[in-house]
């Protein structure tokens, strides 16, 4: 990802130019090869461009973020970018204000000038390869990347619209240290020949109970009409890369205890092994 640099989106014109040359060195430092339903990764490879797929509040940032730190890439979630752009008081944080209160999804604008900035950045600090965690939200996203690089694997994260409604709602935010919580205990019985689900809350430290805060558009209101806007904008997305296959399908067991050994099992990973890699 050394050349990942130029902006992405520029004069209101898409910059693909831009994503050929960020992409090439990291898309050159590997070999691309057709995924299987269950693809092999190499472990010492950190060359590694995934996507992960999922309605909000599935949980793409809690395990893209572990897969990014046991795997040794970055971690590019759209949603952070999105959030520090809020904080900042930068040039388009009003705007963006009035989108994520009503629910919407962002546009393709300014989605590509946040991240082709997080890039940037990324590249001076030598960054390599990504799991992108957000993006892209829309088939014309998806298009443009695909014009410029060759994404490894997709990974699709599911979970029935009641569940994701109650993590959403079960969310918190310390103040102080910003670690993501959530109170919310969810045991619900499966329909149509689908198995229950189980999740225990993630519960904060005591130093932090005080100081925990709810997210702005976590109302069951903006919940709602994100999950709405999900179905209708983002799910052409999985079938852009289900027909690329390079999907992989991933129903979630339950909490991260149950999930994560199954989540590096359908994905060929060994844990042991690739921390062993690392320390080699």
């Amino acid at each position: 990802m050394a050349a990942m640099t130029t902006r992405l989106f520029r004069s209101s014109t898409y910059a693909v130019s831009f994503l050929q040359r960020s992409l090439s060195t990291a898309a050159a430092a590997t070999e691309s090869k057709p995924h299987s339903s269950h693809p092999r990764i190499d472990p010492k490879g950190k060359n590694i461009q995934w996507v992960f797929l999922g309605c909000p509040g599935v949980g793409k940032g809690t395990y893209a973020s572990r897969l990014s730190a046991l795997l040794g890439v970055p971690h590019i979630a759209t949603g952070d970018l999105v959030r520090e752009e809020l904080s900042s008081s930068g040039p388009v944080s009003k705007q963006l204000e009035e989108i994520v209160n009503q629910g919407k999804l962002v546009s393709d604008e300014i989605i590509i000038d946040l991240l082709s900035r997080r890039l940037e950045k990324g590249e001076s600090k030598g960054e390599s390869g990504f799991i992108l965690d957000g993006f892209p939200r829309t088939v014309r996203q998806a298009e443009i990347l695909t014009d410029v690089t060759d994404i490894d694997l997709v990974v699709n994260l599911k979970l029935p619209e009641n569940v994701l409604l109650e993590k959403c709602l079960g969310r918190r935010i310390c103040s102080q240290c910003g670690k993501n919580f959530n109170v919310a205990t969810i045991n619900v019985k499966g329909e149509n020949g689908n198995p229950d689900i189980s999740m225990a809350p993630l519960l904060p430290p005591p130093h932090c109970v005080s100081k925990l805060i709810s997210r702005s558009d976590d109302t069951e209101a903006i919940v709602q009409e994100r999950l709405r806007v999900y179905n209708e904008k983002s799910q052409p997305v999985e079938d852009f890369y289900r027909a690329q296959k390079k999907m992989l399908e991933f129903v979630l067991p339950g909490g991260i205890p149950e999930t994560w050994p199954k989540l590096l099992e359908a994905l060929n990973l060994d844990e042991n092994e690739v921390k062993q890699s690392a320390t080699a």
